[in-house]
């Protein structure tokens, strides 16, 4: 000011000024300096206004702008800036900044039975407790509803954080009393953390949100830390499922079949069908490359279906050209206890009437079976009704497989290769696999050895007493089309 009216003998702008009772306004004053005609400074000459109501309207303005109405604290907006200032701050300090989403567990059955004031209340006083326990240079601010986001800066560590998070469950969650009634509401915190987390704020706020709701679903009054690695893979799995459904709708899926034979007569009795997929770029690929990235989705169902559909018209074609075998498909615990299960097997079915009956086995993992064997018992008893067999495959590696075997109607056990493998040179595994063909056969049950590699291994089954058999030793899985060639072959 002084400068200007130095230079250019007049000032306008606003300054806070002070009454002679000292209270403090604001003015919006314009200043002219006198001269005489020497060119001497006679004295200044304001003219002002006082413009206090328009500073005490303008900060109305800014407040309804970035504050909450209710709870008087940062609003949607203003938590924006914050971020962005915090950001930086962060980066500069090289500490940590954790961006916590909060949701109250319970909130809404009190706004609902008690009213809204009463949800009003509830969200002041929430909002006073956090404020309360962050420390002064965090934010807290409110986005709606019962959700809230905490700004806790300079972290150097993360068990700060956690202890931080931990103080706001418990001081969140004690009772408060509201219209003279005790209530009580807890938070489900979901937490990104920069710059672990490298992101702009709308996206660690969107991952601080994600990770809330798995706070939520684990079961409320707790929090979630957003895994960046773990999102990543979840992403690519993402994109993985599309690729998988894309190569379903494509035909890139084909079944092989790896036979199953009759030790002592050498003769071919069935086949094991497993899937391959015929990916344009890779090549063929095994199972293990791509179907646990299905498990517990709508796919695993699907797959499943086209597997059994896929492996039920084989077989019709083998029958008619004169090669009648069973040919086992392998279902997930998943698959089996979807919804109409029996219901779809059954239409399945009822596309080659009578041609199938028998002949289709369902191979389904013992760890499985034993998971709810009252739901496994019915689905097989079901399943038996249509005509098709079933077979605890990995038989021996469930904790509980002795005392359940009696209760669940299998036709056959199959001895998993971990046990087959070494039974040359181990001598417990040998006495497994000899415990488990007793087994079967006091249960009049089929055993069938997965995993023979040498004519060793085939020799020392046969000797225990094993019936069935298949493995590289015997043959590798192979296509539909080859598998009548191989079964004119001699083995060892």
């Amino acid at each position: 000011m002084w400068q200007a009216l130095k230079q250019k003998k007049k000032w306008r702008g606003e300054i806070w000024n002070r009454r002679k009772s000292g209270e403090v306004y604001a003015e919006m004053i314009s200043i002219s300096a006198i001269y005489d005609n020497e060119s001497k400074l006679l004295r200044y000459v304001a003219v002002f206004s006082d413009i206090t109501h328009i500073k005490v309207h303008e900060a109305e303005l800014s407040r309804v702008a970035h504050y909450d109405a209710l709870t008087g604290i940062p609003n949607r907006l203003l938590l924006a800036d914050r971020m962005k200032q915090a950001i930086a701050q962060t980066s500069r300090d090289q500490t940590l900044m954790a961006v916590c989403y909060l949701d109250l567990d319970g909130f809404k059955p009190i706004n609902d039975s008690m009213g809204h004031e009463a949800g009003d209340e509830v969200l002041v006083e929430v909002a006073k407790r956090i404020a309360n326990t962050l420390r002064g240079g965090d934010t807290i601010a409110r986005l709606g509803g019962d959700e809230f986001v905490a700004l806790l800066l300079g972290q150097s560590k993360g068990e700060e954080c956690v202890a931080t998070l931990e103080r706001l469950l418990v001081t969140i969650s004690h009772p408060m009393t509201v219209k003279s009634k005790p209530v009580t509401v807890s938070a489900s915190i979901g937490v990104s953390i920069y710059p672990m987390d490298d992101e702009d704020p709308d996206t660690l706020l969107r991952h601080a949100d994600q990770a809330m709701y798995i706070a939520k679903q684990s079961g409320k009054n707790r929090f979630h830390i957003y895994d960046p690695e773990l999102d990543r893979r979840a992403r690519d799995q993402h994109e993985f499922l599309k690729t998988i459904r894309h190569a379903l709708e494509n035909n890139q899926f084909e079944l092989h079949y790896q036979p199953k034979v009759n030790l002592r007569t050498k003769k071919l009795v069935g086949a094991e069908a497993l899937i391959r997929w015929r990916h344009p770029a890779r090549g063929i690929l095994p199972p293990s490359e791509f179907l646990h990235y299905v498990e517990n989705t709508d796919l695993d169902i699907e797959i499943g279906e086209w597997v059994t559909a896929t492996a039920l018209a084989q077989m019709n074609q083998w029958r008619q050209s004169g090669l009648d075998i069973e040919v086992s498909v392998n279902i997930t615990g998943y698959h089996l206890d979807s919804f109409h299960f029996i219901e779809k097997l059954r239409k399945q079915i009822e596309i080659y009437p009578e041609s199938q009956f028998g002949k289709l086995q369902i191979e389904v993992l013992e760890t499985v079976a034993l998971n709810d064997i009252n739901v496994v018992r019915e689905i097989i008893g079901s399943c038996r009704e249509l005509g098709v067999r079933f077979a605890l495959d990995d038989f021996g590696t469930g904790y509980s497989s002795l005392s359940y075997l009696s209760l669940l109607p299998v036709d056959t056990l199959k001895i998993d290769q971990s046990f087959v493998r070494d039974i040359l040179d181990d001598k417990g595994d040998r006495a497994i696999v000899q415990g488990i063909i007793a087994l079967a056969s006091a249960f009049e049950r089929q055993t069938v050895a997965e995993g023979i590699e040498t004519a060793a291994h085939y020799q020392l089954l046969l000797e225990m007493g094993c019936e069935l058999g298949q493995g590289y030793g015997i043959a590798r899985p192979m296509p539909a089309n080859e598998l009548p060639a191989w079964s004119e072959s001699i083995l060892w």
